[in-house]
């Protein structure tokens, strides 16, 4: 996997985690349909290779990240909510500098990431907004 996609997924965790202050659960959606939830107290992610490494109190799990369909937070294990405000990687963005300058129209946020430099970035696909952080 291409280090900017790695660095872009890390970045929408980040994002989402940030977003997360009320929910109790992350949960990973795999290609197959199977859910698996993770408390987030205490939760790293690390990226190794092409799998996604999820830590909390009670362990570590790898997940393979070309089969993840979904992350979402979520307000128990048994029921998924999703955050409405993280873009979908695969429809076109516009891509601001955090002072609000346009940088251009990409295809996806996966094509943006992989056109610009590392920094602070606000990305719109005009209904809705975030913040990312390329490195």
């Amino acid at each position: 996997m291409d280090m900017r996609k790695i660095v872009l997924v890390l970045a929408v965790c980040c994002a989402m985690m940030a977003q997360a202050a009320t929910y109790n659960y992350l949960v990973f959606t795999s290609t197959s349909g199977t859910t698996t939830a993770f408390e987030v107290s205490n939760l790293t992610l690390t990226v190794s290779g092409s799998n996604l490494q999820v830590t909390n109190d009670e362990g570590t799990v790898n997940l393979v990240l070309t089969e993840l369909a979904a992350m979402q937070f979520s307000t128990s294990a048994d029921s998924i909510t999703a955050i409405e405000n993280v873009l979908d990687g695969d429809q076109p963005v516009q891509v601001f500098s955090v002072s609000g300058v346009s940088l251009g129209t990409f295809g996806s946020l996966v094509e943006a990431a992989q056109q610009l430099n590392a920094g602070a970035y606000v990305i719109s696909n005009g209904k809705k907004s975030q913040k990312i952080v390329l490195q």
